[in-house]
């Protein structure tokens, strides 16, 4: 069993899957009157419902988007700075990881990530 999908609530569909479309590459897969399910084209969705009341997440809460080099994340996170993005925490790089969390337009956190494969966790 994989997880296929998550869904958040959202205050501003439309600006929400221009951001996801944008900055990780997802499309519209199905739109309806008040959800909006978008792919990575590979094996997840992301379900953004419209509540212009949306509850905020968790402040630990966040979900993330794994790249294939530490170059790319690094790239990403000079481009996102540079467009005025929220950025949640900041760039750290190391060995065996690179990484950063970049706020969507509703304040959800998205850690964006590249880590060496069989790394140890600490």
């Amino acid at each position: 069993m994989n997880i296929q999908h998550l869904h958040l609530h959202v205050r501003d569909r439309s600006v929400s899957e221009a951001f996801y479309q944008e900055w990780l590459g997802m499309s519209v897969a199905r739109r309806g009157e008040c959800l909006t399910f978008m792919t990575d084209g590979a094996a997840f969705d992301l379900a953004l419902m419209q509540d212009t009341e949306a509850a905020p997440l968790p402040s630990w809460f966040h979900f993330g988007c794994k790249l294939s080099t530490a170059k790319e994340v690094a790239a990403l996170y000079d481009k996102m700075v540079e467009r005025g993005l929220a950025i949640a925490k900041a760039l750290c790089q190391g060995e065996t990881l690179a990484s950063f969390r970049v706020r969507d337009p509703d304040g959800h956190a998205i850690e964006i990530y590249w880590e060496q494969p069989g790394a140890p966790l600490d």
